[in-house]
């Protein structure tokens, strides 16, 4: 089959079943696949690099790597070290466990991995696996492996701009209740989620835990938060510049004659 040549990453570290969903998507577009995963979960990480301690790789095979450090970390060793000899075509990272939409996206580890390819000039898709919409018993990755290959194949033939990442949300649904496909923007939460959970230790000190209250909120229609809560599968186009250009324009009116006199 040959195909393109696959960089797999993730955040949830090299043992996480949601890499294993995505080498099975990857490989029914290719037989290059190459993983080169962290080796420890990394979630929340973001786009942060290790530069104050070692990295460290351990060799599992001819093309799976786990480093000791971020989703960055991993891209940036596999481009430079790992496959120096013949630098990925397609970078896919995931499959998350949990959702990566709206707000999230700015912690994430995953669509980091996938910034970091485009950064790097690598065609790059994020993908992630919602859960707790319908419980919290299970993470449903037969939506990801049922879903992921024809979502992959389309989004293939399908060109975007080279300074733009795609993020890919399976929702909390088994896969026959999937109810299609949908391009989305990046929504916004209308509530605080992320908490502080306070707990005492057995020498009475205390110590916390960062954590989600998982509250549904209630999003604008085409967002990507409002597919995922309705069914639907959500692929977002990201990139790289955070410029508000309507601030721009606003504030190159009001301080022009102040800051230039």
């Amino acid at each position: 089959m040959s195909g393109p040549r696959i960089l797999l990453v993730n955040d949830d570290g090299i043992h996480a079943p949601g890499l294993k969903v995505l080498e099975e998507i990857a490989r029914t577009v290719s037989d290059d696949v190459w993983v080169v995963a962290p080796a420890d979960e990394q979630s929340g990480m973001g786009r942060a690099l290790t530069l104050n301690a070692p990295l460290r790789v351990e060799q599992f095979d001819d093309q799976r790597f786990s480093v000791s450090g971020t989703p960055t970390d991993c891209v940036h060793m596999a481009m430079d070290i790992l496959m120096k000899d013949g630098r990925p075509d397609l970078l896919l990272s995931g499959v998350n466990s949990g959702q990566n939409i709206a707000d999230d996206v700015t912690m994430s580890g995953t669509v980091a991995a996938a910034m970091h390819g485009v950064q790097m000039g690598v065609r790059s898709i994020a993908l992630s696996q919602a859960y707790g919409f319908e419980g919290r018993d299970k993470i449903r990755w037969e939506t990801a492996s049922a879903h992921g290959p024809r979502v992959l194949k389309a989004l293939l033939d399908t060109p975007w701009s080279q300074n733009t990442l795609l993020n890919v949300n399976f929702p909390d649904r088994a896969p026959d209740q999937v109810a299609g496909s949908e391009v989305t923007v990046q929504g916004k939460r209308d509530q605080v989620v992320l908490r502080a959970d306070e707990r005492m230790d057995l020498r009475g000190r205390a110590y916390y835990w960062l954590g989600f209250n998982g509250k549904l909120s209630d999003p604008a229609v085409g967002t990507d938060l409002r597919a995922v809560y309705e069914g639907r599968i959500s692929i977002t186009p990201l990139h790289l510049d955070l410029t508000n250009y309507d601030a721009r324009t606003r504030l190159k009116d009001a301080l022009g004659e102040t800051l230039n006199p």
